[in-house]
């Protein structure tokens, strides 16, 4: 079995399944749910042509539908690496008590040279924190391939590229399964997709369009919704 076959396998193993009594969100629709977003470029919204259409923005208007006091806080920063995560944004999550906390890196730590055991060091320390210090259910991403955009499609580093994106995955998702997250496959939804639906993409050739972040914002959506006591 490859290893890009492999991580797909183990992405749709893990999907929406983590502890054996995996945390909810509530059944009172009158909860004050607080959403907190942590993360680099993607969760701040690089690419989207307003902040009402970033993933954050509309995974926290589905959560409003549910939960009509619903609120979101989006601690994204470009740039920012798992480092960044647990450094600036951890502290801050933690304290706003979230109900729900999204968390997307890792695209920075590879572009950066960030080895992947000190990714998976970092990621553990993040994810043994919320898990400790709150009560939200956690939903973290597995990177979209990397490869497949056109900044690394046909050029000398897509190779590399792709088969950091399959050791980082193979990293995050040991950490996601050992601390409870759910744990959302972007990973195969971008292979299969992004080539077929080239405006997924946006106009800088790497970060996700309108588009693209719709559909991000589908998919986390479906592991959010999962966990919604009826």
């Amino acid at each position: 079995m490859s290893r890009v076959v492999a991580v797909a396998v183990t992405a749709a193993a893990l999907v929406g399944f983590g502890s054996p009594s995996p945390r909810t969100l509530p059944a009172d629709r009158d909860a004050e749910v607080h959403y907190v977003a942590l993360g680099d470029s993607t969760v701040e919204g690089i690419g989207a042509s307003s902040p009402e259409l970033t993933y954050v923005a509309r995974l926290g208007q589905r959560l409003r539908e549910v939960y009509p006091r619903a609120v979101t806080t989006n601690l994204g920063v470009g740039g920012a690496t798992s480092a960044d995560v647990l450094r600036r944004q951890l502290d801050r999550a933690v304290a706003l008590r979230p109900a729900l906390v999204t968390m997307s890196i890792g695209p920075n730590d590879i572009t950066t040279g960030v080895r992947v055991e000190q990714y998976e060091r970092n990621v553990e320390a993040i994810l043994r924190r919320l898990d400790a210090d709150t009560t939200a259910l956690i939903v973290v991403n597995l990177l979209p391939d990397l490869a497949v955009t056109p900044r690394f499609r046909g050029r000398e580093k897509e190779a590399l590229v792709g088969g950091l994106t399959v050791r980082f995955n193979e990293a995050l998702a040991r950490q996601a399964r050992a601390h409870g997250a759910a744990l959302v496959d972007l990973y195969t939804a971008s292979r299969n997709e992004v080539p077929a639906r080239p405006g997924l993409v946006g106009a800088d050739r790497y970060h996700p369009s309108d588009d693209g972040y719709e559909r991000w914002a589908e998919l986390m959506w479906e592991a959010v919704e999962a966990r919604v006591e009826r």
